[in-house]
This record gives structure tokens, sequence and C-alpha cells, in this order.
């Protein structure tokens, strides 16, 4: 053969994976107590979770009537992140609201 065709040819075999697993999601809960007006659940439904006001409403009365409301579902650092923007704002107006987050 000559120089300028090899007697062989060579391939790359390349094997990537193509799978992408979505990130667990956390639940972000809303407690009832006996001081947050309810008035300002719908607030930071409406503001922190982007809720309508009907939404917004539906949920604080299950957090009235069953002591839980689920505010939405979130990957770890948006969870985490809205968790601590409600009970700042929650403090800063000086109600003891609690927010917790717990994996799906």
């Amino acid at each position: 053969m000559s120089e300028s065709q090899p007697e062989f040819e060579e391939q790359v075999v390349s094997e990537t994976s193509d799978e992408v697993t979505e990130p667990p999601l956390f639940k972000v809960l809303l407690h009832n107590d006996d001081y947050t007006t309810m008035e300002f659940v719908v607030e930071v439904l409406m503001t922190v979770f982007r809720k309508s006001v009907e939404e917004a409403t539906r949920i604080m009365l299950n957090v009235h009537h069953q002591g839980i409301g689920l505010c939405g579902m979130f990957p770890y650092e948006l969870a985490e992140t809205k968790v601590e923007t409600v009970e700042a704002l929650a403090r800063e107006r000086g109600f003891p609201l609690k927010c917790t987050m717990e994996k799906e």
C-alpha cells in the first residue's frame, strides 16, 4: 500500500450515558399555630410560592383545619431557600409560623 492510504482505518468508539436522573424533590410544608394570622399565611403563599389568591386561600385553610399545608415540591436547594424565606418573613412580622421540608 502507498503511504497516502493506510492499511487500516481507525474508528473512535465513544460510549456516553444519556441517562439523566431528576434531582429528588422535597415537600415544603406550613404548620398551624395559634398566633399567625390567616392573612399573613395567604400573603406568604402568594409572594414566596407564587400562588393565586384562590390557591393560597385553599392551602391556608388546609393549614388551619388540618394542621399542615403543602406549599409545593422543589429540589433541595430551592426548598431550603423557601423555608428560610418564610421563616425570616414570619420573624420580621412577629409570627411564629413554622415552615419545614421533607423528602418526597
